[in-house]
Parts: structure tokens; C-alpha cells; sequence
């Protein structure tokens, strides 16, 4: 079977019956606050209501953040996420298709936790819930049976960051500290921010609003994004920091 990052619903639709393909719905609404962290709500509610079928709800800030740890949504320890996904009853060879309703942040963000800890099929659906029930396909109200696994996270260490990375990329020209944040949150001028307005010195502004079109919610082709990267004018050799 061919591997894609983003899938449509149509494809999800064709595969529901593999037992390899392990369904998650992300769903977690972030409501910004006019200074420190967002207010977290969990879409539980929202999954019960009606999810894709098979699929099993996660919480990015239950489930995918270390509990505990100093700041939110800290990347989860190797122990905590080998937990998570033996509950989850996903195997290394499994392939992970994520959607959510609304705030494609978060279902990027647990896409990149399941990279980083080292899961080698991952994909996002293209569009959302949303785009799954305007192409006319079902819901269920139904919990998915699931068999626990015998995960063992292989953690890439080489795909997060800490502070002292962070800050010695600002004065290093191979090394570029880019900003997900909307503009005006980059520049200082307005919105949200969590104590200090503005951004980290010598940052570069690409907002991840930018990744998708706001109304269908569906990822903007290839060619829109690449006209978009060559306006950051970044070099093959240097090294992208997100954050």
C-alpha cells in the first residue's frame, strides 16, 4: 500500500477495514487568552457526538504532552508515550491517520510528536471531519474495540530542540528560528502572547494559517506552498528551527 502524508477522505473511506491503519481523532480546541497560555477544552464531547468510524479520541494536551513537565505541551517522555500507544493498540508497522474538527495546529502538532518519537507512517487528513461529512461519508457514535500493543518508542532526538539550541541558533546563519504564530503575534502588534509581546531575535514569519485555506481547511497544493517557502528566501544548508 502507497504512503502519503495527507490523505483524502475518499482514501480513509477504502481503508477503514485495514487493521493497520489506526484512526485518531485530535480533536482539542485551544480559546487564546489575551496574555499566557490558551485555555484547553478537550473534544471528547465532540467525538462522542459522532467521529469517523474506528477511530479513538486523544487529547494533544492529555495525551501527547508530558504531564508534570515545567511547560505545557512539553514533548511526552519515551515511557509516557510507549503507554499511550500500547492503549491506543498501535504498532510500529501501523499507519496513523489523524483528523480533527477545527484547528489544524493541533492535529499537526500530534503529527509531529508521532514523528519525533519515531513512528514511520503518519498521515493527516486532508480537510478535517468537516470535509469527511461533506463528501457524504458516515459517522458513528460508536467506541472502537481495541487490543492493547507492545509499543517501544525509538526517539529522534535530532527533531526537538531545547533552549540552549534554540538560543544559539539566533546568532548562528546556518541555523533559522521560524515563527508559526500569526503575523501580528510575530511582529508585537496585536493578539495573543504569553507575557511578553513579539518574537524570538532574528526570527523568520510563516504562519501556519498560511499551510491551508481557512474555509475548506484543506492543505494548499504544493506549488501555493513552494511559492510561499522561496519568498522566506531560506538556503538548502541551513538548519529550521519551528517553534
Amino acid at each position: 500500500m502507497s504512503f502519503n502524508n495527507i490523505v483524502t477522505p475518499e482514501w480513509l473511506s477504502a481503508h477503514l477495514s485495514d487493521p493497520t491503519i489506526k484512526i485518531l481523532d485530535c480533536t482539542t480546541y485551544m480559546l487564546a487568552q489575551p496574555v499566557g497560555p490558551s485555555k484547553i477544552e478537550s473534544g471528547r464531547g465532540q467525538y462522542l457526538k459522532g467521529h469517523i468510524p474506528g477511530a479513538q479520541h486523544v487529547c494533544m494536551e492529555k495525551d501527547f504532552s508530558e504531564p508534570g513537565a515545567r511547560f505545557a505541551f512539553t514533548v511526552p517522555s519515551p515511557d509516557t508515550f510507549n503507554r499511550l500507544m500500547q492503549r491506543l493498540g498501535i504498532n510500529h508497522d501501523d499507519h496513523v491517520v489523524l483528523y480533527g474538527h477545527q484547528q489544524m495546529s493541533v492535529v499537526t502538532r500530534i503529527w509531529f510528536v508521532l514523528h519525533a518519537m519515531g513512528q514511520r507512517k503518519i498521515s493527516i487528513l486532508n480537510g478535517g471531519l468537516a470535509l469527511w461529512v461533506k463528501s457524504g461519508f458516515e459517522l458513528s457514535d460508536q467506541l472502537p474495540a481495541v487490543k492493547t500493543s507492545h509499543y517501544k518508542a525509538v526517539r529522534r532526538v535530532e527533531r526537538l530542540a531545547d533552549i540552549t539550541r534554540a538560543s544559539e541558533a539566533i546568532t548562528d546563519p546556518q541555523k533559522v528560528l521560524l515563527n508559526a504564530l500569526k503575523k501580528e503575534q510575530f511582529l508585537g502588534t496585536g493578539g495573543a502572547h504569553y507575557g511578553r509581546s513579539g518574537r524570538i531575535p532574528n526570527s523568520v514569519s510563516w504562519p501556519a494559517t498560511d499551510l491551508y485555506d481557512s474555509q475548506s481547511g484543506e492543505f494548499k497544493s504544493q506549488d501555493e506552498l513552494t511559492v510561499l517557502l522561496k519568498q522566506l528566501d531560506l538556503q538548502p544548508s541551513q538548519q529550521v528551527l519551528n517553534y
